[in-house]
């Protein structure tokens, strides 16, 4: 590889220095340039010149998806639109799309993250990157296909979908490494199996994002296809889409690209900065971006900053895996629910595969039911499925606090998806 894609900081003071310059920049760019950001900073009584530390970070108001929104076609805006390139959206669960605007520089910056997440999964140019992810308006296709171009290797942008022709790239290719949602790349493995293509074809690794996923989906996938490495990219179209980070081969957390972006930890409900190690909901703020600067945007996205540097040797910063949105919380019993948790419990149980289901009803005594779906791996027969839905319960109610009723399928029984895969069912009404 003729160059690398790694910033050239070795210290968190170095960093820290980046980020006050950028953030400067930031606020002095929106507050010119953005209608928006002017009138919101106004109201906060805030001008660019009072950004003097990165300790005034907190003194900026917050940007939302609702911002986004009502700012409709072209929220954020702080460039003319003779100096905007292309634009990105992403559907929101209600309203108008959130479409983000972005500069020849913006792209040019977004390449060269993802470049660079190519660079630490040790992708070299002889790779040849197999793309399963959607194209079009959204930011996944077209981020995974800029990358890999400016990195260099080879790439088969196939999209989403299309099992045939995946599996004929893969054999006639010979892809060696596979870009997918976490359920395409479970179907896809699953595939590969099913057709007794596992000795035909020379993958190596296989990159995932655009969906959250657990550890347990994580080594199914590996087992299936027979990869080295299982990777896992976060993305966010505000945030220019995928690619703004990346777990490396030690797998202890996702390194974020922070000479691009600060990234904070709040409280969901007070607002409050959290300490590294906390869960809690990922606030971003551009230190580049010049389409559609974020000032405090929150995403809704719920992790914790990992305190340690990671072993790997690499002075970026990680932040742990998405546990799921402060909006996909479910209540039962008065007990808050992430997503990410019914995932992590069911990482710990070796005698179910990845697929589950959470189905919630109100029976006729007034009184809320979660009912668990897994599959049972294929190795263990069908007399266990009580002892394996016993243990299971007994995790969920020790961890999670609440009952479950645990239902053990047979292997495949659940339904399989080229997207997003679809977990909890709220029947309640």
């Amino acid at each position: 590889m003729n160059r690398s894609f790694m910033p050239s900081i070795s210290t968190e003071e170095e960093l820290l220095a980046l980020q006050l310059d950028g953030l400067r920049w930031t606020v002095r760019h929106s507050y010119q340039n953005s209608p928006f950001y002017r009138q919101r900073l106004q109201k906060a009584n805030i001008t660019p010149d009072d950004i003097n530390s990165m300790d005034d970070l907190i003194r900026l108001p917050f940007t939302t998806a609702d911002d986004l929104r009502e700012g409709y076609p072209f929220p954020l805006r702080a460039a003319p639109f003779d100096q905007i390139v292309r634009i990105h959206a992403s559907s929101g669960t209600t309203g108008k799309r959130k479409v983000l605007c972005y500069t020849q520089k913006d792209i040019d910056d977004w390449a060269d993250m993802f470049a660079r997440c190519y660079e630490m999964a040790n992708l070299s140019q002889e790779d040849r990157v197999q793309i399963a992810v959607g194209y079009g308006l959204w930011t996944a296709g077209v981020g995974f296909q800029l990358g890999c171009e400016r990195f260099g290797a080879m790439t088969v942008p196939v999209g989403p979908g299309n099992t045939e022709m995946h599996c004929e790239m893969l054999v006639d290719l010979q892809s060696t490494v596979f870009c997918a949602t976490a359920s395409m790349a479970l179907l896809m493995g699953e595939e590969v199996q099913r057709r007794n293509l596992g000795d035909q074809i020379a993958l190596t690794k296989v990159i995932l994002g655009a969906e959250r996923h657990s550890e347990s989906m994580d080594r199914r996938i590996k087992e299936l296809l027979a990869v080295d490495d299982v990777f896992d990219i976060p993305g966010l179209t505000e945030l220019y889409g995928p690619g703004t980070g990346l777990d490396c081969g030690k797998h202890e957390g996702v390194h974020y690209w922070a000479d691009y972006y600060i990234l904070e930890i709040i409280d969901p409900d007070t607002f409050e900065p959290l300490e590294p190690g906390e869960m809690g909901e990922m606030v971003v703020t551009t230190l580049r971006k010049e389409g559609a600067p974020l000032i405090r945007y929150r995403t809704r996205d719920l992790t914790r900053l990992i305190p340690q540097p990671c072993s790997c040797g690499n002075p970026l910063p990680m932040h742990d895996r998405i546990l799921g949105r402060s909006d996909d919380m479910f209540i039962v019993r008065a007990v808050n629910i992430y997503p990410g948790q019914i995932d992590h419990a069911l990482s710990q149980v070796p005698e179910i595969g990845s697929e589950y289901q959470v189905h919630l009803e109100r029976r006729e005594d007034g009184r809320d039911y979660m009912i668990l779906k897994v599959e049972r791996r294929p190795r263990f027969d069908a007399d266990q499925n009580k002892a394996i839905a016993d243990r299971i319960a007994r995790d969920i109610r020790q961890h999670i606090l609440v009952s479950a009723e645990v239902e053990v399928l047979d292997h495949s029984a659940l339904p399989r998806t080229e997207r997003k895969s679809k977990r909890v069912f709220d029947h309640r009404g």
